[in-house]
């Protein structure tokens, strides 16, 4: 065991006296460590003698009682004053503060270094340090012992276990378990996180809190930026900080490797639909390959989803996952396309795809009509970003450009850029390139030709081509309008 406040005090060759909080001088002290830094507490790791000449100290009352609290909240043991260096005067609101929470409040004689005192606790801990190398022997073995997925919540009960402490790994950005399997949250600290979130340590998280009366700790899981481990000691002793740092690793190892299988079942997942989406896989193959990704052959839905930073979309199968949603996706151009059970609520889709995504939603559709699935999820993202919602279900809500279906908005961009659609099959050009940038060009010649890197004539040429194909006159208005309508939804019906 660590040595306690009461047995460094009755060191004689310290001569320390204990000027308050008396009541917890069984507190045992893990390490001693100096610091004059105005926040004192944010250093703490659990267990620490904090050690200063005095700078760190207040000269208000309202200042001494707060950082009396504070490092009680971060879990320290005591607090020790050099004598005669730069403490202001301890107040009695002070005094009174360390003998309530309790935290001990011990005098340090001048001119006694604070290495003597370090160098006792150091001392004292050698049989804590063989303690802690076992320990940490034993965190490796549970992660050697470990399989796949399905053993996530077993290797984090079995930490729990070893260091008699509840363990949460959760998303920090909302709270919910890492791992669909994991436990949630308890709720009281949940409605506390705004407390918890603050704490950042030489930008790693690593704090001790007070919250209804017990500490808590948060930290940082290696390799997993978005994954934090939350700990609820059991006991009044905390978990040894170096092997909850070895017990963070062990999780962000487990869930390296559950990141990896998912991954190739990603991959399996996204060259089938590729390959379903272009027409090259039968029925009976579609059905059985559906079932191995847990989609219902029949009563699922495709969603297409575009967000303006595209790369947020790649780790959306894992975010899926996590929150218990089986699902088969494949990336194509800046859309994301998922085949899901049409039970998945509209608010985990919103959730897992983050703020800032546009999706379309098919209606419910059985293997034989995926194709047309796919075209009412493009149709409804489209209705999607035109009416500026986070999300779209075919032929619900509002109307595109007036149009209720894609067999609609397929009709009029076939009526009006059918002729340019023909002519490129042949001829190889570029007019709709050309006329989508002349177009957003506010048509201007120039820098439509700049835009493209050609000449002026050869756009001044393609756009006349344009009006003799579709035979409409180009210099009117109402024209280019109608060009502009069938051009957005071509765009939205081809990738």
């Amino acid at each position: 065991m660590a040595i306690t406040v009461a047995e460094l005090v009755a060191e004689p060759q310290l001569g320390l006296t204990l000027l308050a909080g008396e009541a917890g001088s069984g507190n045992g002290i893990t390490w001693a460590h100096t610091s004059d830094l105005p926040k004192l507490w944010e250093w703490v790791t659990g267990g620490e003698l904090m050690m200063t000449n005095g700078l760190s100290i207040p000269a208000d009352p309202a200042g001494q009682v707060a950082l009396a609290e504070a490092l009680v909240n971060s879990g320290a043991s005591a607090l020790a004053i050099g004598e005669k260096m730069h403490a202001p005067e301890l107040l009695p609101e002070f005094l009174d503060a360390c003998n309530r929470l309790p935290l001990p409040l011990i005098n340090v004689p001048y001119p006694l270094p604070f290495i003597a005192i370090a160098r006792s606790v150091a001392e004292a801990s050698l049989l804590e340090e063989s303690r802690r190398l076992r320990q940490t022997a034993r965190v490796y073995d549970l992660l050697r012992t470990a399989g796949a997925e399905d053993r996530w919540q077993s290797l984090v009960q079995r930490l729990a276990a070893e260091l008699d402490a509840d363990l949460f790994v959760v998303d920090r950005r909302c709270l919910h378990p890492w791992n669909p399997q994991g436990r949630p949250l308890p709720a009281l600290i949940a409605e506390d996180w705004a407390q918890l979130s603050k704490a950042s340590v030489g930008g790693r998280n690593f704090q001790w809190h007070r919250i209804g009366g017990r500490h808590v700790l948060t930290m940082d899981i290696p390799t997993h930026s978005d994954a934090l481990l939350v700990v609820l000691p059991l006991g009044e002793q905390h978990p040894d900080p170096v092997v909850l740092l070895h017990a963070a690793t062990v999780l962000g190892l487990q869930l390296s490797r559950i990141i990896l299988s998912l991954t190739g079942r990603h991959r399996l997942a996204s060259e089938f639909l590729l390959q379903v989406f272009e027409g090259r896989l039968g029925a009976a193959e579609i059905e059985s390959r559906l079932a191995g990704f847990g989609v219902p052959m029949e009563g699922f839905v495709i969603a297409s989803i575009s967000v303006e930073d595209g790369g947020v979309l790649d780790d959306l199968y894992i975010e899926l996952w996590r929150h218990g949603v089986d699902a088969a996706s494949v990336r194509r151009n800046k859309r994301l396309h998922l085949v899901v059970s049409a039970d998945v609520a509209d608010d985990v889709l919103r959730h897992c795809a983050r703020p800032g995504a546009s999706i379309g939603i098919s209606s419910t559709a059985a293997v034989a009509g995926v194709q047309r699935a796919l075209q009412e999820s493009l149709w409804a993202l489209g209705s999607a970003k035109a009416n500026k919602l986070s999300l779209a279900r075919y032929q619900q809500g509002p109307t595109w450009l007036g149009l209720t279906s894609f067999e609609e908005g397929t009709a009029v961009a076939r009526r009006l850029l059918g002729p340019i659609f023909d002519y490129e099959q042949s001829q190889e050009g570029d007019l709709l390139v050309t006329l989508r940038t002349y177009l957003n060009s506010q048509r201007s010649w120039q820098k439509t030709a700049a835009a493209l890197f050609t000449h002026r004539q050869t756009i001044i040429y393609r756009i006349r081509k344009i009006g003799e194909l579709t035979g409409l006159d180009m210099t009117e208005t109402s024209t280019l309008a109608q060009l502009w309508f069938a051009l957005k939804i071509h765009e939205a019906m081809h990738e």
